[in-house]
């Protein structure tokens, strides 16, 4: 059900995550960031640079031969690795694939790259968001970053007071 990410996949991957993160189509589902963002969630030369990269990798989850979500893990070193973009089909959010997504990555993560520590940026808005993560091990670490929001490729800002909450758990 779960595999990294190739080239090939960049086109639907992209649909995918632009459908889950903004516009119309993502408030089917409750993760989505469209009521504080427009514009792109990220596209296509961003993923190729990810999917490319020995340091990053996007697991996807496929059902009938179609994504129906991902998450991305990036390697920092020293056993710390970064969790992002867990991305799930807006019709298939609440049925456990998010869930199953963070395991994998977690997984992935522990025996893969040998990481201790999981790190994620929410955005502090994202209340909702931010403890759906803490029922499953993450605690906001006290650092706040700010939000990229005078730069097009991460979205359109609908309101200026935008950062993240750092959250992170310990990986056993």
């Amino acid at each position: 059900m779960f595999r990294p990410a190739a080239m090939s996949d960049i086109p639907a991957l992209h649909a995918l995550i632009e459908s889950a993160y903004r516009g119309e189509s993502a408030k089917a589902g409750w993760t989505h960031e469209a009521d504080l963002l427009g514009g792109q969630r990220t596209d296509a030369e961003a993923l190729g640079a990810i999917v490319a990269d020995p340091k990053q990798t996007i697991l996807v989850a496929e059902e009938a031969d179609a994504l129906v979500g991902c998450v991305g893990v990036e390697d920092k070193g020293a056993g710390r690795v970064y969790l992002g973009m867990l991305t799930v089909q807006p019709a298939r959010q609440a049925v456990g694939l998010g869930r199953a997504l963070l395991i994998e990555a977690e997984r992935h993560a522990r025996e893969t790259l040998g990481a201790r520590t999981m790190e994620m940026s929410v955005i502090a808005l994202r209340t909702d968001l931010i403890a759906w993560y803490a029922r499953r091990g993450y605690a906001d670490t006290g650092r706040r970053t700010p939000f990229p929001l005078d730069d097009p490729r991460y979205g359109l800002p609908k309101r200026r007071d935008l950062e993240f909450v750092v959250l992170a758990k310990t990986l056993s």
